[in-house]
């Protein structure tokens, strides 16, 4: 059987900041990139105060600023982002408290890619946006 999705968040991996090869998405070559983990994008999420909402891009300039880097990869980020969402919802799933797990609502797009692709649906995450007074 394979991993859960909190095991997949919780691996213990490091962070990278390498100089990008060659043009990738919206990435130059030679540019200083980050290649975060689940565990950072987590973080980050748990951060973000109740009714605000942060777009990915915001997210991955933030978070290059931090660690040092001109920018974050986009796909370890969207990559991480299901993560941390899964994950969330598995947690909330098994004990039904929300106070408890990352409010992915905040960084999730009903409209994005990712959201249709979650476990919780579309309107899990409208759901929370209208509670914490979220519009975008």
């Amino acid at each position: 059987m394979g991993k859960t999705w909190v095991e997949k968040r919780e691996l213990d991996k490091e962070y990278q900041v390498r100089i990008n090869p060659k043009k990738f998405a919206d990435i130059s070559a030679g540019t200083k990139m980050l290649v975060l983990t689940p565990k950072i994008v987590d973080e980050y999420v748990k951060n973000i105060s109740q009714g605000s909402f942060v777009y990915m891009k915001q997210i991955r300039q933030e978070l290059a600023r931090y660690y040092h880097a001109e920018m974050t990869c986009p796909v370890v980020t969207g990559i991480s982002l299901r993560i941390i969402s899964e994950s969330a919802f598995e947690e909330y799933q098994t004990d039904q408290i929300l106070d408890t797990i990352t409010p992915f609502w905040r960084v999730v797009d009903p409209d994005s890619k990712l959201a249709g692709k979650l476990a919780c649906g579309v309107d899990f995450i409208i759901e929370h946006q209208i509670q914490e007074g979220i519009e975008l």
